[in-house]
C-alpha cells in the first residue's frame, strides 16, 4: 500500500546550501539533503487503485512555471519544538497550485486536508530539544532569502520510517506556459510520465 504526497523538488545547489545549516542543536535528527522537498498535499497510505486515480487526476492541473522563495529559518511546535524548517513564501502561484491539488483530490474521494497550508522545507526533526536551544540555534544561523524557478511538481512515495524518506518520484507533471499548455492540450498531452531511472537518480 503506497504512502503518497505531492510536492516540489529543491534544486541541488540550494539543497547543498541548506545542508550546511546542519549541526549545533542537541536532539536534532537532520534530514538528508536529497530528501529536501516542499510538500503540497499529503495523501497518505492508499491502495493501488486509488493511487492510480491520484496519478491520473493530477494530470489535469494547468499552471504556469513560477518562482519559489525561501525566506529564512524557523521551527514548528511552539513550547515543544518538533522541527527546524526553512520557511517558504506563500506566493499566489504556490498557493493556487496547492489549492488545485486539494480540489482535484477531494473530487476522487481523498479526505480533505484539515491543516492550513504552510509551505516549508523540513531540515531536522527534533526530540527533547528545548525552546532555548532552538532559539540559540536560529540566532546563530543567518540565511538570506533564496529563490528558484519551478517547472514541475511531482508525486512522491515514501516508506514508513523514522523521520521520513527515502522518497521516490512516482510521476512528474510539467508546469507549462500558456502557449505550451494549449499545444499540449491539442496534442492530447497532460498525462503524467512515470519516473525514469534518470529522474530517480537525480533526486537521490
Amino acid at each position: 500500500m503506497p504512502r503518497l504526497f505531492t510536492g516540489l523538488e529543491i534544486p541541488s545547489d540550494l539543497a547543498l546550501e541548506l545542508s550546511m545549516l546542519r549541526g549545533g542543536l542537541s536532539g536534532a535528527r537532520w534530514i538528508d539533503s536529497e530528501n529536501y522537498h516542499i510538500t503540497l498535499r499529503f495523501i497518505g497510505d492508499i491502495d493501488h487503485a486509488t493511487a492510480s486515480d491520484v496519478a491520473s487526476t493530477l494530470g489535469h492541473v494547468r499552471r504556469e512555471p513560477f518562482t519559489v522563495t525561501i525566506d529564512g529559518l524557523s521551527f514548528f511546535g511552539g513550547d515543544r519544538p518538533r522541527a527546524i524548517v526553512a520557511k517558504v513564501r506563500p506566493s499566489a502561484p504556490l498557493v493556487q497550485l496547492q489549492a488545485d491539488h486539494e480540489r482535484l483530490l477531494r473530487r476522487i474521494g481523498i479526505a480533505p486536508e484539515p491543516r492550513k497550508f504552510t509551505p516549508h522545507v523540513t531540515l531536522a526533526r527534533l526530540r527533547d530539544a528545548s525552546t532555548h536551544a532552538v532559539a540559540d540555534y536560529l540566532g546563530a544561523r543567518g540565511f538570506l532569502p533564496r529563490s528558484f524557478a519551478v517547472h514541475r511538481f511531482v508525486l512522491f512515495s515514501s516508506r514508513d520510517s523514522t523521520g521520513g524518506g527515502p522518497y521516490v518520484i512516482e510521476a512528474a507533471y510539467p508546469l507549462l506556459a500558456r502557449a505550451d499548455a494549449r499545444a499540449s492540450a491539442r496534442a492530447g498531452g497532460g498525462e503524467p510520465y512515470a519516473a525514469t531511472d534518470e529522474a530517480r537518480a537525480s533526486h537521490g
